[in-house]
This record gives C-alpha cells, sequence and structure tokens, in this order.
C-alpha cells in the first residue's frame, strides 16, 4: 500500500502530464470513514445498586467507530475545453478554466479559443490577463505562461520557442498532433513545427488584441498594463510591426487628458500635412511647452507627445504608418511645408543673420557643429537640435542614466548639436546689433554661452559645466541689477485732459531691450 506521501507525489505527477488525457487514470487508494452504530454492550451494575427500570422508548446510546476501505479514485477528473465546440461553452468555463492553470484569483480579460487544420493542427486557448504580473521584465523569470501539450499530454510549460519574448504576458494552452510525444528538449527548440506553432500563436494574439481593441474600456485597461509589451514588439517583431502600430496610443497637442491611435492623427490631419509629427521628452508637461512645436503649434499642427522611455526604441524602427512618415520635431531637417513666399521670405533672413551664425559659432567653437537660422521656434531664442540618425536629447538621458552603460558606444552614438536661432526673437536682434557696433565685445561672448546653456536646458539636455553657467548667470544678473539702480525716478505731468509723462534718458541696457 503506498504512504500518503507517495500518494500525494503521484498524484501530482498524473496531474500534471496527464490531466486531460481522455482514458481515465484511478488509484488505489485506503480510506478512512467514521460510522455510528448502537452500542450494545450492558452497563456493569454496581454492587450494592437497585436494579432500575428501564424506558423502552428511551433512544439507545450510539458510537462512532473509524472502518476503512479501498477502493479506485479517479486522478484525471477535468476535461479538455479547448476540444469542444465554443457553443458549448460559457464564459464562466472559461473563467474556472483560466484560474486552474494559472492560479490568478481574477478574471481574464479577453480570450480566444482556436482551431487550425492543415499542414499543421493544433488546438488551444489563449488568455490576456486584468493585470501584468509584478516580475513580468525580470529576467530570470522562469517561462510557464503557455503549456505546450501533444495528444493532451502534457510536454512543457517553459518552451522560449513557443510564443515571442514580447507576448510574455500571454498565457493558455496549445494542443498539436503533429509533435512526436518521446521528443526531448533540444530537438524541440530546432522542430521546424514549433516555429510553425509559434507563427500561428502569435497571429491569433493579433487577432484577440484587435477584439479587445473594439471596446474601449476594455483596451484601455488593457493599454495601461501592457502597453510597453506592444512598444517592444515594433522594436522586435518586423513581421507584425504594422498591426502593432494599430494598437499604439499617445497623448497629442490637441487630445488633452485622451489618447490617440495614430489612425485617429492622419484622419485629422490638416489639408497639405505630409508627415506624422512627434516629440520625445520626459513628461508630458516638459514636451508640451518644448520650443521644438511652437511653431507647429500655432500653425494648427498636431503634434504626438512620447515621454515613455521604450518609445524612443520603438520610434526607431517605426519609420512611417500609412504612408505618412514620422518626423521628430528635435531632429534637425525638419519640413514645415512652407509656402513659397513664406520660403523667400526665409531665405533673405538667413542672409542677413549669417554674420551672427559664424560670430557664434566662432564663440562656441567645437560645443556646436554648426550655428543656422531655424524655423521651428516663436517665442524661444534659439535651440539644439541633434542629427537626423543621432540620438535625441532624452535618447541619451536615458542611455546615461543606465548603470551598466558602455560608454564607448555612448560616445559614438551622441552626435554634434546644431544650434538654430530665431532672427524674430528680441535677444537675437539685439546681439546682430551689439555685433554690428563691436564684434569684439565682452558682453557678447558672455551672452552667447549664457544662450547655449539655457538652450542645453530647453532642448532636454544637462548642462555641461553648471559652476561655468551659474557664474555667467550672477554676472548678468549683476550686469541687470546695476542698470536698474542708475534709472532716475520718472515724473508725471498731469493735465486736465490727458496725462504726460517726461522722457527719461535711459542707459540703452541690453535686459531692457530684449523685454
Amino acid at each position: 500500500m503506498l504512504s500518503s506521501l507517495k500518494k500525494k507525489k503521484l498524484k501530482d505527477l498524473i496531474k500534471t502530464h496527464s490531466e486531460f488525457i481522455s482514458f481515465p487514470i484511478e488509484l488505489w487508494v485506503e480510506k478512512t470513514t467514521e460510522k455510528e452504530v448502537e452500542d450494545d454492550e450492558e452497563e456493569e451494575k454496581k454492587e450494592g445498586e437497585e436494579p432500575t427500570v428501564t424506558d423502552e422508548n428511551k433512544e439507545k446510546k450510539k458510537k462512532k467507530i473509524k472502518e476503512v476501505s479501498h477502493e479506485f479514485e479517479r486522478v484525471n477528473n477535468n476535461k479538455p475545453i479547448w476540444l469542444r465546440k465554443k457553443e458549448e461553452l460559457t464564459r464562466d468555463d472559461y473563467s474556472n478554466f483560466y484560474k486552474s492553470i494559472t492560479n490568478d484569483w481574477e478574471d481574464h480579460l479577453s480570450h480566444i479559443h482556436f482551431t487550425m487544420e492543415g499542414n499543421l493542427e493544433i488546438k488551444g486557448i489563449l488568455f490576456v490577463p486584468k493585470r501584468a504580473p509584478f516580475d513580468l521584465y525580470e529576467a530570470k523569470k522562469k517561462k510557464n505562461n503557455i503549456k505546450l501539450y501533444v495528444r493532451r499530454v502534457f510536454i512543457m510549460d517553459d518552451c522560449e520557442e513557443l510564443i515571442p519574448e514580447y507576448l510574455g504576458f500571454i498565457k493558455g494552452i496549445i494542443d498539436s498532433d503533429d509533435l512526436p510525444l518521446n521528443i526531448s528538449r533540444e530537438s524541440l527548440q530546432q522542430n521546424k513545427i514549433l516555429k510553425a506553432i509559434k507563427k500561428s500563436v502569435t497571429k491569433k494574439c493579433m487577432e484577440m488584441f484587435a477584439q479587445i481593441a473594439e471596446n474601449a474600456e476594455d483596451f484601455k485597461k488593457f493599454y495601461e498594463q501592457f502597453s510597453k509589451n506592444l512598444k517592444l514588439g515594433i522594436h522586435e517583431d518586423a513581421t507584425n510591426r504594422q498591426k502593432l502600430a494599430e494598437l499604439l496610443r499617445f497623448h497629442s497637442s490637441k487630445s488633452g487628458e485622451e489618447q490617440i491611435s495614430l489612425k485617429e492623427y492622419i484622419s485629422r490631419m490638416k489639408e497639405g500635412q505630409k508627415h506624422i509629427y512627434y516629440i520625445t521628452g520626459e513628461s508630458r508637461q516638459h514636451v508640451a511647452n518644448s520650443p521644438f512645436i511652437e511653431k507647429l503649434k500655432n500653425k494648427g499642427i498636431e503634434v504626438l507627445y512620447m515621454v515613455d522611455a521604450i518609445d524612443e526604441y520603438c520610434i526607431q524602427q517605426l519609420k512611417e504608418f500609412d504612408g505618412k512618415q514620422l518626423k521628430g520635431c528635435t531632429k534637425e531637417g525638419l519640413d514645415l511645408d512652407e509656402t513659397e513666399d513664406e520660403k523667400k521670405a526665409f531665405e533673405e533672413l538667413k542672409q542677413s543673420y549669417d554674420p551672427v551664425c559664424k560670430k557664434i559659432k566662432e564663440i562656441l567653437d567645437n560645443k556646436v557643429e554648426k550655428v543656422v537660422v531655424g524655423q521651428r521656434m516663436e517665442d524661444s531664442p534659439c535651440v539644439l537640435v541633434t542629427s537626423e540618425f543621432g540620438w535625441t536629447a532624452n535618447m541619451e538621458r536615458i542611455m546615461k542614466a543606465q548603470a551598466l552603460r558602455d560608454n564607448s558606444m555612448t560616445n559614438y552614438m551622441v552626435s554634434k548639436k546644431t544650434m538654430e536661432i530665431n532672427p524674430k526673437h528680441g535677444i537675437v536682434r539685439e546681439l546682430k546689433k551689439i555685433l554690428d557696433q563691436d564684434s569684439s565685445s565682452s558682453t557678447l561672448k558672455d551672452i552667447v554661452w549664457l544662450l547655449y546653456d539655457t538652450s542645453l536646458l530647453d532642448s532636454g539636455f544637462a548642462i555641461e559645466d553648471p559652476n561655468s553657467f551659474a557664474k555667467r548667470m550672477h554676472k548678468m544678473l549683476l550686469f541687470g541689477l546695476q542698470d536698474d539702480t542708475s534709472i532716475p525716478t520718472e515724473t508725471n505731468t498731469t493735465t486736465t485732459s490727458n496725462v504726460t509723462t517726461t522722457p527719461v534718458e535711459n542707459k540703452n541696457s541690453f535686459l531692457d531691450q530684449c523685454d
């Protein structure tokens, strides 16, 4: 007879590997039950005790005894519901099955029950949980979400070749009749049938995501939990990149608190707009106030806000969507679809401010690759843009924050910055005046360096030398305070008809002119 420990171990083995096979598996077990019987023993009479009259109607005493019996107990009671027709199953059936294979206390968000026949015959059920597990992105986590069965016999639950890594949150069961039962792990990983199963499973996942997207409330919950996985899929899965791109949602300069899809963005593009404009950054507030999108916002062009760290990796692979190219607002070569008259006026401005650009480049030297007149700004004096194929300021910040980063790679990928100046801003106009009067002015050099440092902050970069920036800022503050103390108090002369002000001679300070 098996001991209780061995019996439990044997039950667990059967439940793990043969829970869903069609023929019954029974185990000879010993069962102990308690049974009540009448107590027929007469009570012994004590010495000297007189006999008493017994009441025949009085209930007789009963006692409990243990009864040992042996019988066969069926171990594999669960039926493989993936072999049943969908019409026969209810939501509760799927929910109970999901909880039995995952040990999750919550119901699933969505599921897909499928059967594929042809060159490859597989059956299965896939589930999307309501919430992401806390160890979803743990590298050393055991992959046990998809269980592989061959003719209802369990094979393994940690086969990495069964589903892409970015779909690691999907749970379920896959049953195939095409794989041999005695296949080893090594041969299974190289099996061509397994690669075909992986392709089919990924395809069914895309169908399930599309079904979730039809319900706005369910998709909102899904996207909050698994948006990073979708973006990782765009980076890794070229085959399903466009299908995944349809599921992406972003805030924008016109969406408010709601998130929009790329299709929605295209549907409300301005007439003649050729590109999808986006900006990456640390937070929504930061990118919403960025100088890079001032001109676009004034022209009524919508800009997508990409503020998740993984967006930087995602957007490197997603070059276009639905025939529209994605354009980063923080990179050089931004095309704003100007009219011919606007282009002509801009060329004239570039020529007139060419000496200013040369002087700023001379002062900053190797800090910037070049200085040009820009047209993406409205209220800011200048910005620093990166090359089209280099890292953005946000990507540079992300890479520097990595504890195990490769510094040689960082130095290779960080591109030279290009300074774009805004000729319509008061500071830039005053710089041109100072340059026309005295190109060797010491104040000019301090102002240019101060503009460079502030544009680093404004553009999302880190200041390279905070001490020098602080000294220059203190110097300009002192200059402004000294200038204010030299201004005499204005005197007003009031008449019956109007108020007149006596003109005051000022020092023509730089700070006043920039106001």
